[in-house]
């Protein structure tokens, strides 16, 4: 029987012959979407915590913030193996001496890869050819995990993203000439889209060869401007039902081969105004993939 969708948990105990554990790196950096050289504020959704809000506090160093987790998760799932995750913000802007450093901080026992998260806009070849030599001599496996969101440009300026398609589409490319893995982050309810977005959205990562997908549905916060936006009725977001159809229909029109590392992701509840239809990520997870098996369908189904 084919597999409903190319999952994430699955792959990593293929390629690294156990499970795998991901631990999130705060370090006290910004954004040129915060900072004013593309913008201010950040994306209308992002609040001031970035995405890292699981994360501990960025005064510890990259190596306490890895080990301190790697003792927790380690006793907890009797984990070996992690990917050191530079989660929150933009982690390749800023000073090369300084992403240098934290990169080879995290470099210590049982990381078997690191994984940086960053915007298509900020992929610079200097920074590149470091993390390759730096494969090349550790033996560490290097991952970008790009923010896209979706692929329709008057979206991305509604939600003052700062780039378009073309950032997004070099930055693939320039990680490709590297032989890096690449992760998209995507949003597939976002208000201003609708089900041609989400899959057109599918045949260009599809057609870009891109190795990974994160799928996350919109959540809000309370003092950002989308959530002023929402408190305001200036826009309405799908209902639960029509999100997992989207996420099907996603999937169908994805390749096969494309990892998922998540369908719906998770969100801080303190001083939210939306967070999952007020359910939980897993219970989402399930009825998505009640659906896929209702369907009788599977990633990469309708994929040309």
């Amino acid at each position: 029987m084919k597999k409903l969708y190319n999952e994430y948990s699955t792959y990593l105990r293929e390629k690294y012959g156990e499970k795998v554990y991901k631990l999130p790196i705060n370090i006290p950096i910004t954004c040129p979407n915060r900072d004013g050289t593309k913008g201010t504020g950040g994306c209308t959704f992002c609040a001031e915590v970035g995405t890292g809000f699981e994360s501990l506090e960025n005064t510890l160093s990259v190596a306490e913030q890895l080990r301190k987790n790697m003792t927790y998760i380690g006793k907890r799932y009797n984990a070996k193996k992690f990917i050191a995750y530079f989660q929150n913000y933009t982690n390749t802007y800023m000073p090369f001496e300084i992403f240098k450093t934290y990169i080879e901080e995290a470099a210590i026992e049982n990381i078997v890869e690191i994984d940086i998260s960053t915007r298509p806009d900020c992929i610079d070849e200097k920074y590149l050819q470091f993390l390759y030599d730096f494969r090349e001599k550790s033996g560490v496996e290097i991952t970008f995990e790009l923010g896209l969101q979706t692929i329709n440009y008057h979206t991305l300026d509604k939600i003052n993203r700062g780039h378009g398609i073309s950032e997004y589409i070099d930055a693939i490319l320039k990680l490709k000439k590297y032989n890096f893995i690449s992760c998209t982050h995507l949003i597939l309810n976002l208000p201003w889209d609708d089900m041609r977005d989400v899959i057109e959205t599918a045949r260009v990562i599809s057609a870009l060869n891109v190795e990974q997908v994160k799928i996350h549905s919109l959540y809000l916060m309370k003092g950002t401007v989308m959530g002023n936006q929402y408190e305001n009725n200036e826009f309405t977001i799908c209902s639960k039902e029509e999100y997992i159809d989207r996420v099907v229909n996603f999937l169908q029109n994805l390749n096969d081969g494309i990892v998922i590392q998540r369908l719906i992701g998770r969100a801080p509840k303190e001083n939210s105004l939306f967070v999952n239809w007020n359910t939980s990520w897993w219970k989402i997870k399930e009825e998505i993939e009640e659906e896929m098996t209702k369907r009788n369908t599977y990633q990469g189904e309708l994929a040309k």
